[in-house]
């Protein structure tokens, strides 16, 4: 079953203007999509269509094959996919830590006697053992940015739409935030991550890049990051993997153009190893 079914997903806050037209797209369950795009591009109103936050105005929205225009459907798609909006103190609801992630699942009518090892998996899964008796105010913006995650998780939802859920946080926070993303979907679940930080891109398996209310680009990092002009033409910043491995190949070294750093130092560590060798 596909976690997501937009087709000619159309809408408009106005009555007049789209923000979005024409959006066509599938997430496969377990899937770890990416959406870029610039300022007004649709990125946010997308991802709200994904939770139901929003209906198509034209065209259809189905979250694991339910009609997001249903009303009847709302609590579902709303308990199967879980949303992390970009300021963590927009989420958080109550303290200590435990009181906020058992906030989700007991407004769903989980019983008492489930909460208390929901909430410990919950904060387990986001790195945040222990932390139960926490107050929320004294974490820091990566540790809430968790929280608010571990609140979604102990929902057990099926789908995690993340709104440029890293834009207020630091790198370190960032790449905590990956780190937790990636475990997730290595244990199966859906991510949808709309951002416009390229190092959180890599490790998708698919790219969709907005422009406009219209897909621009879409496909996997390789195929998306690494059309430089494009993404140039999009203001877009272009990964710094790219622009190297685009430099070398001008100045006639035989690499691939790399999405990661860590692939292109791969790579020119057997070019220079295999020369040295010949020397």
């Amino acid at each position: 079953m596909n976690a997501v079914e937009l087709e000619n997903v159309g809408f408009t806050y106005d009555g007049d203007s789209f923000v979005l037209e024409d959006i066509c797209t599938t997430v496969r369950e377990g899937e770890f999509v990416c959406i870029l795009g610039g300022n007004g591009s649709g990125k946010s109103t997308l991802a709200k269509h994904i939770n139901a936050l929003l209906a198509p105005d034209k065209g259809s929205a189905r979250v694991l094959g339910y009609d997001t225009s249903d009303p009847e459907n709302l609590y579902f798609i709303r308990s199967s996919a879980g949303m992390v909006f970009q300021n963590p103190d927009d989420q958080l609801v109550a303290s200590p830590i435990e009181n906020d992630v058992a906030f989700g699942p007991e407004n769903l009518g989980v019983p008492s006697s489930e909460l208390r090892e929901r909430v410990t998996q919950s904060l387990a899964q986001v790195g945040l053992q222990g932390f139960e008796g926490k107050d929320t105010n004294a974490l820091s913006g990566g540790q809430k940015q968790r929280v608010a995650i571990a609140g979604i998780l102990a929902m057990r939802p099926k789908i995690l739409v993340l709104d440029e859920a890293s834009a207020m946080l630091d790198p370190r926070g960032r790449s905590g935030l990956m780190k937790v993303c990636n475990q997730l979907h290595e244990q199966g679940m859906t991510i949808i991550m709309i951002t416009h930080f390229m190092e959180e891109v890599v490790h998708a398996d698919r790219v969709l890049v907005l422009d406009d209310g219209h897909i621009a680009l879409e496909g996997t990092p390789e195929e998306v990051l690494t059309q430089a002009q494009a993404l140039e033409s999009l203001s877009l910043d272009v990964p710094l993997a790219v622009k190297i491995s685009l430099s070398l190949r001008e100045a006639g070294m035989p690499v691939g153009v790399h999405v990661s750093e860590e692939a292109l130092v791969d790579e020119l560590a057997q070019l220079l190893g295999g020369q040295g060798g010949a020397a």
